[in-house]
């Protein structure tokens, strides 16, 4: 049975067979096939019953979980800097690290990627855990696509550390960092980790959001080779976008793939925020990619593949997506509000079918959808990503060789979900390179799932959750409130699921954790006025928007109401969740909870800055009185 983790996402595949591309890797011909994709409806719903229990909660956002060979899970908190083990039995947890000469974890940084030395506890001398964790390292170049010199993102970076572990004390001791200078930003990190059979390290490494939201600025990457000159100076900068392929010390291993003439780390590129990796039973290794608004993508990884993001995303059949070079505007780009709903005319755009260079076709994309889709589903309310297409997938399990495992699922790939909350499974043929049949959704409940792992009797899924975020609700909309934030949850198979659960969209199959669809619900009329208008100065305004750029654009998007992690901050969303209330509440809701990784560490005249910025893009004029940055002189003055 195979337990290497390492990860994808993914949801339905349905339809015919559709030939792939004919990929050149050195001299080898390959020819890809993958399954043409239609909509999220594709998707069966639950063919298995689960019975769920949490196994620990109050966890720092875990983000990576792995079954390890002493009955323990191994869980990274990223938040908490820390790796901690669970006992999957009764919960109780032991700390066996937490990381010096890591970053506080900002946007989505901290702790995340672990992999196991395949021969931990086995008395072979290889008692060893890696991790892959964000950094501060000021002797390096800073990121000057973070203008302000405060930022925290200036010099950040990511690394590889490799640790030890002590059984007697059932500590990781002895950090050794055996890469670093990695690419880390706000946004689209990657940084899975994964052993293939061969004993080399693989990870994953994102596009740092680029060319969206906050960073819609910034160019993709994630074709860039990196120069031999690059290499020789151990300036990585190339490297976002990939993945890479090491040896256990670091170092590029003899036998990478010779590209552009140069080896390096890079094992394969084109990618887009690959947080899926893990290792099939004959050694295929797997990743799971966000799309953008469709086309979340699972994938065979091969040497050398060019898997071709920012250009295609999904196949390459010029559906719902065109490539916009946002950075190449005919005017300043700077002066440009992103939307990827409408894009504007002085912004540069390709079909997928313009890009000629040979790549490799996924093996399932989740979801493929046709150019009229409607990307701004009402039932959503305005919180329009909740509704795509995609799945956001946030890891990718094998699962195959269990002799009395899930019945049905001889070989498959386990897709976590963070905004459907949910494990879909996609069926492989016994190559383990195709797709074999209709994916299904299972385990489904109202959380936000970042990672799984597999009890080795093949009977219990584990699933960590994420502490908070944006859902999809079990009415179809969306959710604010998770039903088991920064937790372990249990799913033991308990049989096959009635016929009349295998349709439509509820919570089918899980027989415990279920809260009233009513819970959380966004959809209560909004309250009316009835006090003063708030007053703020147009030098708040623009200090507001400098502030809001840097610290939360990334989440809630460069015109507050295009991001994909967080609500809209203008628009009918707005007003209905704020209208009437006093700007107290807005400006202590910022403060307290703002940003996500280092609540309530700007200045409080920055929190009123932006408050202020907020309520000038719904409507509100600025004037002569500046907005407080006192919560108790705020509650006269309502919301409009």
């Amino acid at each position: 049975m195979n337990h290497s983790k390492r990860r994808a996402s993914g949801s339905a595949l349905s339809g015919l067979a559709k030939s792939g591309f004919v990929v050149v890797l050195g001299a080898a011909l390959v020819s890809v096939l993958a399954l043409a994709q239609t909509g999220p409806e594709s998707a069966r719903a639950a063919t298995k019953r689960f019975e769920m229990r949490v196994v620990a909660s109050g966890l720092e956002n875990p983000w990576e979980i792995t079954w390890g060979p002493d009955g323990k899970l191994w869980v990274t908190e990223r938040t908490a800097l820390r790796i901690t083990r669970v006992d999957p039995a009764t919960g109780e947890r032991q700390v066996a690290v937490t990381l010096d000469g890591v970053a506080k974890a900002t946007g989505p940084g901290g702790v995340l990627g672990m992999a196991l030395h395949p021969q931990l506890l086995r008395n072979a001398g290889h008692d060893e855990v890696y991790v892959a964790a964000t950094y501060e390292d000021k002797s390096r170049p800073p990121d000057t696509r973070f203008a302000d010199p405060a930022s925290p993102f200036r010099h950040l970076y990511s690394k590889v550390i490799r640790l030890r572990y002590e059984p007697s004390t059932s500590k990781l001791v002895d950090p050794t960092t055996i890469l670093d200078g990695l690419p880390a930003g706000n946004d689209h990190s990657g940084l899975r980790l994964a052993f293939a059979p061969d004993g080399t390290l693989h990870l994953t490494t994102g596009d740092q959001g680029s060319n969206q939201l906050g960073n819609v600025c910034n160019p993709v990457l994630a074709q860039r080779l990196p120069t031999q000159a690059e290499v020789d100076a151990h300036d990585w900068s190339a490297y976002e976008g990939k993945t890479l392929r090491m040896t256990v010390d670091g170092a590029v291993p003899a036998d990478n793939p010779l590209l552009n003439g140069v080896r390096s780390h890079v094992y394969t590129y084109g990618h887009r925020n690959p947080q899926g990796l893990t290792v099939g039973p004959d050694g295929a290794i797997y990743t799971s990619d966000h799309g953008p608004k469709s086309d979340d993508e699972v994938n065979v990884i091969e040497a050398g593949g060019n898997y071709g993001w920012p250009h295609v995303a999904g196949l390459r059949d010029d559906r719902a997506y065109q490539y916009a070079r946002w950075a190449d505007a005919s005017v300043p780009c700077s002066s440009l509000r992103f939307s990827d709903i409408a894009i504007p005319a002085t912004v540069p755009r390709e079909p997928e079918s313009a890009f000629r260079k040979p790549m490799m076709a996924p093996l399932a994309t989740m979801f493929t959808v046709p150019n009229d889709y409607n990307f701004q589903d009402p039932a959503c309310g305005g919180v329009d990503f909740i509704c795509w297409p995609t799945v956001a997938a946030s890891s990718v399990e094998s699962y195959a060789g269990f002799t009395n495992g899930i019945p049905g699922w001889d070989r498959v790939l386990i897709v976590s979900s963070l905004k459907r909350g949910s494990l879909y499974i996609v069926p492989l043929d016994a190559s383990g390179r195709r797709a074999s049949g209709p994916i299904t959704r299972e385990a489904r409940t109202m959380n936000r799932y970042r990672d799984t792992a597999v009890h080795p009797d093949g009977r219990t899924i584990f699933v960590a959750t994420d502490i908070g975020g944006l859902v999809e609700s079990r009415d179809g909309g969306i959710n604010k409130q998770v039903d088991n934030g920064g937790a372990i949850l249990a799913f033991t198979y308990a049989g096959e699921a009635p016929v009349a659960e295998t349709s439509g969209t509820g919570a089918a199959g899980v027989a415990a954790g279920s809260k009233s669809p009513a819970a959380g619900s966004t959809r209560s009329p909004a309250a009316r006025p009835s006090g003063p208008p708030p007053q703020f100065t147009r030098a708040q305004v623009t200090a507001g928007k400098t502030a809001y750029d840097a610290s939360c654009a990334v989440c809630h998007g460069s015109t507050l109401t295009n991001g994909t992690f967080a609500t809209p901050l203008a628009g009918e969303y707005f007003k209905r969740q704020w209208s009437g209330k006093p700007v107290a509440a807005l400006f202590e809701k910022s403060r307290t909870t703002m940003p996500p990784a280092a609540m309530g560490s700007l200045p409080a005249e920055t929190y009123a800055a932006i408050v202020a910025y907020v309520l000038e893009v719904n409507g509100s004029a600025p004037g002569k009185t500046a907005l407080p940055a006192e919560a108790s002189r705020l509650n006269a003055w309502q919301i409009p």
